[in-house]
């Protein structure tokens, strides 16, 4: 790139959403810098299910054939009691008339980062710089002056716009001093990737599981390499005692009845948060992903609700960047869109998945799966349920918020 102190848009981030916000501009001719504190895209575990519009949108960049050879097609998932075994089962498959993808994608997240960040490699107008932290900003009435940091030294860049991508401990969202809101889980996560087939253990097992019990739930999810198992456990507790073979060992005990046979390749301990940006832009910095929202992963909605905060952004900021459009209006609308349809739609749901999940005894859990039982006897009722759990229905509501 000529010039590399000056560009049309910064990104602060090379996660999945910093990645693909860079390449819709990076392919619309905008110069953009793309700045990532790691010296690699981050190998992160968490995220994994890409949703049927998401696959929509990221076909528009040419990246979907590659998460379709990569991953795992899952249409089916199920709601699990594991006290009963009692299974109810949801099939995307019946939105086929709605979708060209009527199913999830399984496959992690940093190959979506990795192919996308060296796709920009074959675009001049695109530069992206590993090792390069964002240290500060400020922003006049015409651009944003950053200061980064690099093994060698300090790099100012002038930009016209800058993107925070940066997630959940987001310096731009704390340089613009917008608050967080909502609250943190007192349970940690735990995650445990294995080799070992739990389908031998549990009949008929789908890709994706959300499995309910009051003392310990899980998620049982396939990637290509593993079994992931996602359980709670003690927040107060030894991050050391958490991750030990010894507690490994108990909770596959408990799962499977051979704990000690399980081996285990990660085991990767995390606090999980339900918070919403107060806003998701000031001036010419915008805030897109775990920057501007967090919720818990039952659902598997973080990473997409991200992605789709980086095309409806794109779609705002294109026409003010090539001049057709103007900046307050169109980054306002964004920031209404995005940000009540992550309250209304993102924020609401993953409470609702985990109230079902973690209670799994009484009355309350008794009237839960009822309610699940009527909505999948009910053809019309299913059908807007899916459309809801597909995220279908959160990018309707967004465009219709003016």
């Amino acid at each position: 790139m000529s010039g590399k102190d000056r560009c049309q848009v910064v990104i602060a981030g090379a996660g999945p959403v910093g990645t693909v916000m860079a390449t819709l501009l990076a392919q619309a001719g905008i110069s953009v810098i793309l700045l990532e504190a790691g010296q690699d895209c981050a190998q992160d575990l968490r995220a994994s299910t890409f949703h049927p519009p998401t696959l929509e949108m990221l076909d528009q960049i040419g990246i979907t054939p590659m998460l379709l050879e990569k991953g795992l097609k899952a249409p089916v998932y199920q709601w699990r009691d594991r006290a009963s075994g009692e299974v109810i089962e949801f099939d995307l498959s019946e939105l086929d008339d709605v979708t060209r993808y009527p199913f999830r994608i399984q496959c992690e997240q940093y190959h979506l980062s990795r192919a996308l960040a060296s796709g920009l490699d074959n675009h001049a107008n695109a530069d992206v710089r590993f090792g390069s932290r964002l240290l500060s900003f400020v922003q006049d009435d015409s651009g944003v002056d950053l200061a980064v940091e690099t093994t060698i030294g300090i790099e100012r860049i002038r930009a016209d716009y800058l993107i925070g991508a940066d997630g959940a401990n987001s310096i731009v969202r704390k340089w613009l001093g917008i608050q967080f809101d909502g609250f943190t889980y007192p349970e940690r996560f735990l995650t445990l990737s294995t080799e070992t087939d739990l389908r031998q253990y549990f009949p008929d097992l789908a890709l994706v599981n959300y499995v309910s019990d009051p003392a310990e739930w899980l998620v049982l999810l396939k990637v290509p390499s593993v079994w992931r198992v996602l359980v709670p456990v003690n927040g107060a507790a030894d991050e050391a005692e958490l991750t030990s073979e010894a507690n490994k060992t108990a909770i596959f005990d408990r799962l499977i009845g051979d704990g000690a046979s399980v081996a285990t390749h990660h085991r990767t301990l995390y606090r999980v948060h339900q918070r919403v940006a107060k806003s998701f832009r000031e001036g010419r910095v915008v805030l897109v992903g775990d920057a501007a929202h967090l919720n818990n992963p039952l659902g598997g909605f973080g990473m997409n609700s991200g992605i789709h905060d980086a095309f409806n952004l794109f779609d705002k900021l294109l026409p003010v960047l090539k001049g057709q459009g103007t900046m307050d209006p169109a980054l306002s609308l964004y920031d209404r869109q995005r940000r009540e349809v992550t309250h209304s739609f993102t924020q609401a749901q993953t409470k609702q998945n985990m109230a079902f999940i973690s209670g799994g005894a009484g009355s309350a859990h008794d009237a839960r799966r009822r309610e699940f039982l009527a909505i999948k006897e009910d053809d019309e009722r299913r059908r807007a349920y899916l459309m809801r759990q597909a995220m279908f229905q959160s990018l309707e509501d967004a465009a219709l918020i003016r």
